[in-house]
């Protein structure tokens, strides 16, 4: 006779998994990692007990999810919660299977052996495991008012989709991003390498930070670029002798082979997989969908789909094109795509040096990567026949250009501001007069033609972007 799982066992499991209702406190080993910056956003979300919400907390693979809940867990026992009424719970661990989400809260407060009816807090890691989740989840939002529930899941796209199918008006979501430059640089402990200045930006003073110190800032970008964008590989020298090992099965393969396969109902794994190398290879490069097609042997009619559920997996993203006058296209034809983090390429390929080929895509990529975490802002990039720029903002409301940059790993064009042609073209027709241009270590302002000109090196504008961008959310 098949033996079943006793409820005995569930409980023991539970209490396994809750060691701060003995101790009160977490394992010293989560203790011992920095948190990540974004934590200072996510936790007010946790304690908002007057909106009866449910918070999800979703991203890729490998950006520090599980121990961001744990850190979460220690801030509320510092906070003075009773650690026992702090519930967490994996739901892909197999003792679980076929148990709801409202019998093992039930399960938990027995496994406390408290009495209280509520203000607890529920933490269900990997939610993706439980089938309908989004459905079990609002109901106990609804019956357990007094009770704040949080969740979190790998499967950014799964998640994302079923939050906004069914949780609306019942889920907050919260979107955990791999490693920007300047969390990198935090988790390092080198905050010291960095200082703040205020240049003239668009007629107003903007706060921009730099180093005294940019051959050791670059050296460490470069770093960014091949292993940052995971807490746990910037860490492991063992990790970085081979990333393809760590980062392609660990995060790549599983989202490829099994996340969107298991969610979407992709039958040709191979397809998906040959677009997505392509793309990485190719990061920063302008396509067609007649011209990824060829490359990646992927028919065009299943593109844009795999492309939808590739940038639903955060693993890419799709930036449209304008024209030297800041206009969209009435079509569509060609686009761009970047990794959401540089050193995916590194791990399905290999690291690149700071004088590598791929080195200025990577740059690129990487800067592009650091806006990808500002809350409602699309950038732009502007081609034409003759020209392009890399990057442009345009005014949310008459969508006319706001400022454009040039991305550029050289130091040349500070020395030799009239090659900045299609900058220029596209400045003066579209009447800007502030751009910026990045280089390799060359930082300073110089006049083309009526045309002021901002240099900044690259480390250093990626580090301003991810930094402006967490202290603009914060003061939203």
């Amino acid at each position: 006779m098949l033996k079943n799982i006793s409820k005995i066992q569930v409980l023991d499991r539970i209490r396994f998994e809750n060691p701060w209702w003995i101790d009160g406190h977490i394992e010293g080993d989560y203790n011992d990692m920095s948190r990540r910056l974004y934590f200072d956003l996510f936790k007010p979300l946790v304690y908002e007990k007057e909106i009866r919400r449910a918070v999800v907390l979703m991203g890729p693979r490998r950006v520090g999810k599980t121990v961001m809940l744990f850190h979460l867990i220690e801030d509320m026992i510092q906070n003075g919660i009773n650690p026992k009424k702090i519930i967490f719970i994996t739901i892909e661990n197999p003792i679980y299977n076929n148990i709801s989400l409202e019998k093992l809260f039930e399960y938990a407060k027995e496994a406390t052996g408290l009495t209280d009816k509520s203000d607890w807090y529920v933490i269900y890691d990997e939610i993706q495991y439980c089938k309908d989740w989004e459905l079990h989840l609002k109901t106990l939002v609804d019956s357990f008012r007094k009770d704040k529930f949080i969740v979190s899941g790998s499967a950014a796209a799964a998640l994302k989709f079923a939050s906004n199918e069914s949780g609306a008006g019942r889920f907050t979501d919260f979107l955990l991003p791999p490693l920007t430059f300047n969390e990198y640089i935090s988790l390092k402990g080198l905050d010291g390498l960095m200082m703040n200045t205020e240049l003239i930006w668009k007629g107003e003073k903007t706060t921009f930070y730099t180093s005294v110190y940019l051959d050791e800032l670059n050296r460490h970008f470069i770093d960014y670029i091949n292993f940052g964008g995971y807490p746990e590989v910037i860490f492991s020298k063992q990790i970085q002798s081979n990333p393809g090992r760590y980062i392609r099965h660990d995060i790549v393969d599983k989202v490829l082979l099994r996340d969107l396969p298991s969610i979407y109902g992709i039958s040709d794994t191979r397809e998906l997989n040959s677009l997505f190398t392509t793309i990485a290879f190719n990061s920063g490069s302008e396509f067609s969908l007649e011209s990824l097609s060829k490359q990646s042997q992927v028919p065009k009619t299943t593109l844009k789909k795999y492309i939808e559920y590739l940038e639903a997996a955060y693993l890419i993203k799709l930036i449209r094109r304008i024209d030297q006058s800041g206009k969209k296209f009435k079509r569509d034809n060609f686009f761009k795509l970047y990794l959401t983090n540089p050193s995916l390429r590194s791990a399905l390929f290999s690291p690149i040096t700071s004088t590598d080929d791929m080195i200025g895509d990577m740059v690129e990529t990487a800067i592009y990567s650091q806006w990808m975490h500002r809350d409602r802002f699309t950038p732009w990039y502007a081609r034409w026949s003759n020209g392009e720029v890399d990057m442009v903002g345009l005014n949310d409301t008459n969508l006319k250009p706001l400022w454009a940059l040039e991305i550029k790993w050289s130091n040349r064009f500070y020395n030799k501001p009239k090659e900045l042609k299609s900058l220029y073209k596209f400045c003066t027709q579209s009447k800007l007069n502030n751009p910026i241009v990045t280089t390799i270590d060359i930082e300073g302002a110089k006049t083309y033609e009526g045309l002021n000109i901002q240099y900044i090196p690259a480390a250093a504008y990626a580090y301003t972007v991810g930094r402006n961008t967490l202290e603009s959310r914060k003061n939203a």
